[in-house]
């Protein structure tokens, strides 16, 4: 089974690393979607299967914060695992995300490893043998 993922970043170079990152994790992966905004993470969402969001935080029109309480009022996309990859420091907001039902948060900058080891985790997918 491949895994849709959806890269919400309003940087374009964000976005590239962590499409390299995911070519080196070894999963299956399908469609690897991006969207600059949270408002354009909602649509490609409500417009494509998507099986994990992986969503930095601090972007204009639509925040990452902002885009995860639109999700948490969707029914339809309130169950949908999220990642948050951002450089955030401030841990009271880190600490409200994860209330809102995040998954993981990896901070930028990251090591493949590790964002491949969170994705299997929040995937359920095993390490190879």
């Amino acid at each position: 089974m491949a895994f849709n993922l959806l890269i919400v970043d309003d940087s374009r170079t964000t976005r590239g690393i962590i499409k390299k990152t995911l070519a080196m994790t070894e999963l299956p992966l399908g469609l690897i979607l991006e969207a600059g905004s949270g408002r354009e993470g909602l649509e490609q969402m409500r417009n494509n299967w998507v099986d994990l969001v992986l969503a930095d935080l601090n972007m204009p029109d639509m925040s990452g914060v902002e885009m995860i309480a639109a999700m948490a009022e969707d029914p339809l996309l309130s169950k949908l695992p999220v990642v948050v990859v951002s450089s955030e420091g401030d841990q009271t907001v880190l600490d409200s995300l994860t209330e809102r039902g995040v998954r993981e948060i990896v901070r930028k900058p990251f090591h493949p490893g590790l964002l491949r080891d969170v994705m299997r985790r929040v995937l359920g997918v095993a390490p190879p043998a």
